[in-house]
């Protein structure tokens, strides 16, 4: 958690500064500018559409950085369509335990911390993503602090996966499960004004494909993720 608000505080008083140039610092007016086209983006994570018995626990994190390309559609320039390639990594600690069989199939189990004790549960995701947006914003050559309103649409392929279990009954570690959907998409908003900007990811897809499954229920769930997002031109 310190290593995160390390992050958000770093990045908070970087952009800071960005933002604090003005027309004075420069010798001419660029009239076909682009915004926005570095990102960085730190996130709370939540599962939705979870199974009775499924609950989260402690702090679920993501991190995600990426380029994305402003192509302005206005005269002004204050209408653009984004487009762009980042990866992410994004953990959730819960309570579904994934585990190995004697067989060495994957199966899942809900855990009772009064009858399982344990330290950790989680698992863990690795995205290669592809966000576009719709952007608008009151921006000018000359004026770098202003509002935007950035609606878009993620796409995303999974390039691996781990999941991690410390309790009572020993450490299970495992990775490049089978059972996650590989891709994974979901409509998100990135709104804010100057360097404060909130970002919102709603999976419309779930984690788990549907022959994953807890006592014959399909497990599903989707993401959810709740954060800031910082923009670097």
């Amino acid at each position: 958690m310190g290593r995160y608000c390390t992050i958000i505080l770093f990045l908070f008083f970087s952009t800071l500064m960005f933002g604090q140039t003005s027309i004075s610092d420069t010798t001419s007016v660029d009239d076909k500018y682009r915004e926005d086209q570095f990102y960085i983006s730190v996130t709370y994570n939540l599962l939705g559409r979870k199974l009775d018995g499924i609950s989260q626990s402690g702090f679920s994190s993501g991190f995600h950085v990426g380029f994305i390309r402003d192509m302005p559609i206005n005269k002004t320039r204050n209408v653009a369509i984004g487009l762009g390639l980042g990866i992410s990594s994004n953990s959730y600690n819960q309570n579904l335990l994934i585990s190995k069989n004697s067989e060495q199939e994957i199966e899942y189990s809900i855990l009772d911390k009064s009858a399982t004790p344990y330290t950790k549960n989680k698992f863990s995701t690795y995205l290669l993503e592809i966000p576009l947006e719709f952007r608008w914003r009151t921006s000018t050559p000359t004026n770098y602090n202003f509002l935007r309103v950035y609606p878009g649409f993620k796409l995303s392929y999974m390039v691996y996966n781990s999941s991690k279990f410390k309790g009572s009954e020993g450490d299970i570690l495992l990775s490049k499960i089978n059972d996650f959907n590989n891709l994974q998409y979901g409509i998100m908003l990135n709104a804010g004004y100057s360097n404060i900007n909130a970002h919102f990811y709603y999976a419309l897809n779930n984690i788990f494909k549907d022959k994953a499954n807890v006592n014959g229920e399909q497990i599903g769930m989707n993401a959810i993720k709740i954060g800031l997002i910082y923009y670097i031109l």
